[in-house]
Protein backbone atom coordinates (compact mmCIF):
# COMPACT_ATOMS: atom_id res chain seq x y z
CA UNK A 1 0.00 0.00 0.00
CA UNK A 2 1.76 3.13 -1.19
CA UNK A 3 -0.68 5.51 0.38
CA UNK A 4 -0.72 5.41 4.17
CA UNK A 5 -3.50 7.06 6.12
CA UNK A 6 -2.27 8.25 9.50
CA UNK A 7 -4.52 8.92 12.46
CA UNK A 8 -3.48 12.11 14.20
CA UNK A 9 -5.89 11.98 17.15
CA UNK A 10 -4.44 8.82 18.72
CA UNK A 11 -0.98 7.33 18.27
CA UNK A 12 -0.44 4.48 15.86
CA UNK A 13 -1.48 3.69 12.33
CA UNK A 14 -4.42 1.45 11.56
CA UNK A 15 -3.65 -0.88 8.66
CA UNK A 16 -5.92 -2.84 6.36
CA UNK A 17 -4.87 -4.89 3.33
CA UNK A 18 -5.92 -3.58 -0.08
CA UNK A 19 -6.38 -5.79 -3.13
CA UNK A 20 -6.32 -2.74 -5.41
CA UNK A 21 -5.62 0.97 -5.06
CA UNK A 22 -8.97 2.08 -6.44
CA UNK A 23 -10.56 4.92 -4.48
CA UNK A 24 -13.72 2.91 -3.88
CA UNK A 25 -11.74 0.14 -2.16
CA UNK A 26 -9.75 2.63 -0.09
CA UNK A 27 -13.03 4.16 1.10
CA UNK A 28 -14.42 0.68 1.78
CA UNK A 29 -11.35 -0.16 3.89
CA UNK A 30 -11.28 3.18 5.73
CA UNK A 31 -14.96 3.11 6.70
CA UNK A 32 -14.64 0.25 9.27
CA UNK A 33 -11.69 2.05 10.88
CA UNK A 34 -13.77 5.22 11.21
CA UNK A 35 -16.70 3.26 12.64
CA UNK A 36 -14.56 1.29 15.11
CA UNK A 37 -12.15 3.95 16.34
CA UNK A 38 -13.86 7.16 15.30
CA UNK A 39 -12.75 9.43 12.51
CA UNK A 40 -9.32 11.03 12.89
CA UNK A 41 -8.88 14.78 12.95
CA UNK A 42 -6.42 14.52 10.04
CA UNK A 43 -5.82 12.01 7.26
CA UNK A 44 -2.33 12.56 5.92
CA UNK A 45 -1.65 11.35 2.39
CA UNK A 46 1.51 11.11 0.32
CA UNK A 47 -0.50 12.21 -2.74
CA UNK A 48 -1.72 8.81 -3.88
CA UNK A 49 -4.58 9.24 -6.35
CA UNK A 50 -6.86 7.07 -4.21
CA UNK A 51 -6.90 9.78 -1.52
CA UNK A 52 -7.65 12.64 -3.86
CA UNK A 53 -10.68 11.00 -5.43
CA UNK A 54 -14.26 12.20 -4.98
CA UNK A 55 -15.15 8.98 -3.11
CA UNK A 56 -12.69 9.77 -0.33
CA UNK A 57 -13.86 13.38 -0.22
CA UNK A 58 -17.44 12.21 0.19
CA UNK A 59 -16.45 9.75 2.91
CA UNK A 60 -14.71 12.56 4.79
CA UNK A 61 -17.75 14.80 4.27
CA UNK A 62 -19.69 12.32 6.41
CA UNK A 63 -17.34 13.25 9.27
CA UNK A 64 -17.19 17.04 9.25
CA UNK A 65 -14.13 17.25 11.53
CA UNK A 66 -11.86 15.18 9.25
CA UNK A 67 -9.32 17.08 7.21
CA UNK A 68 -7.27 15.50 4.40
CA UNK A 69 -3.72 16.84 4.20
CA UNK A 70 -1.73 16.08 1.05
CA UNK A 71 2.03 16.45 1.13
CA UNK A 72 3.76 18.63 -1.42
CA UNK A 73 5.16 16.52 -4.29
CA UNK A 74 8.94 16.08 -4.22
CA UNK A 75 9.19 17.94 -0.90
CA UNK A 76 10.79 15.58 1.58
CA UNK A 77 9.86 17.50 4.73
CA UNK A 78 6.11 17.42 4.08
CA UNK A 79 6.23 13.84 2.81
CA UNK A 80 8.56 12.65 5.55
CA UNK A 81 6.14 11.29 8.14
CA UNK A 82 4.03 9.41 5.60
CA UNK A 83 7.05 8.03 3.75
CA UNK A 84 8.68 6.99 7.05
CA UNK A 85 5.51 5.17 8.11
CA UNK A 86 5.37 3.47 4.70
CA UNK A 87 8.99 2.33 5.13
CA UNK A 88 8.31 0.99 8.64
CA UNK A 89 5.27 -0.93 7.39
CA UNK A 90 7.24 -2.38 4.47
CA UNK A 91 10.03 -3.47 6.84
CA UNK A 92 7.52 -5.19 9.15
CA UNK A 93 5.90 -6.99 6.21
CA UNK A 94 9.29 -8.09 4.88
CA UNK A 95 10.31 -9.40 8.32
CA UNK A 96 7.03 -11.33 8.56
CA UNK A 97 7.52 -12.84 5.08
CA UNK A 98 11.02 -14.03 6.00
CA UNK A 99 9.74 -16.16 8.90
Amino acid sequence: MKDNLLRKRKPGSKLRPFKTKKAEEVAYQVLPIFLTFGAPAILQSDNGRECSNQVISELCAMWKDVKIVHGKPRHSQTQGSVERANQDIQNMLTATDER
